[in-house]
């Protein structure tokens, strides 16, 4: 990567924080100070700090869209592959903090208080993906995908969810799922 790829992700980062500023997302945690690390996904600080335990499924997006982008036919350099990847995390952000999916997560999954990520939370959700698309562009694809399971299973037995669960409950919500995420 050189500094034209490096200041075009930068951009492209500032600018998915200034979309979810005009969304009205905070830019921090609005009740105390920011912090680096909140363990506690039933606390009004997750998707609040700079990182959370979801942090961790933002890495996996990155290594889903080093996948992507390495299918597209052309010849792309690293560094143009990393835009992709970094355009399509910021927009995911974009999407997420939408009210429409805040709702859906409210409605369909155990994340009766969500309320959005903080443009911080947000922007290192961003940052976590450019980390797991750069272990995906050094690593062999056994060890990535290793890597993702590792990751799915400590979520699924730390905090009860992960991305495959996110994604199933929020595209086909099982009342199982529900009532095993809320420990019931």
């Amino acid at each position: 990567m050189n500094r034209n790829h490096i200041a075009v992700i930068i951009l492209i980062i500032i600018f998915a924080g200034f979309m979810e500023l005009n969304m009205d997302r905070t830019l921090i945690y609005k009740y105390g100070p920011v912090r680096l690390w909140s363990g506690d996904i039933n606390s009004n600080q997750n998707s609040q700090q700079i990182a959370d335990p979801y942090t961790f499924t933002h890495i996996i997006h990155g290594f889903g869209f080093y996948a992507l982008a390495s299918l597209i036919p052309t010849p792309l350099s690293l560094g143009t592959r990393a835009i992709i990847a970094i355009a399509g995390e910021s927009l995911w952000e974009v999407i997420e903090n939408t009210d429409m999916v805040i709702n859906r997560y409210r409605a369909a999954t155990i994340s009766l208080d969500y309320y959005g990520d903080s443009v911080i939370n947000s922007v290192f959700d961003i940052l976590a993906a450019l980390l797991g698309f750069w272990i995906a562009s050094r690593a062999r694809i056994i060890w990535t995908i290793v890597l993702m399971i590792v990751i799915e299973v400590i979520l699924l037995l730390w905090i009860r969810d992960s991305l495959v669960v996110n994604i199933i409950m929020l595209l086909y919500p099982i009342s199982a799922i529900k009532i095993w995420q809320a420990g019931l």
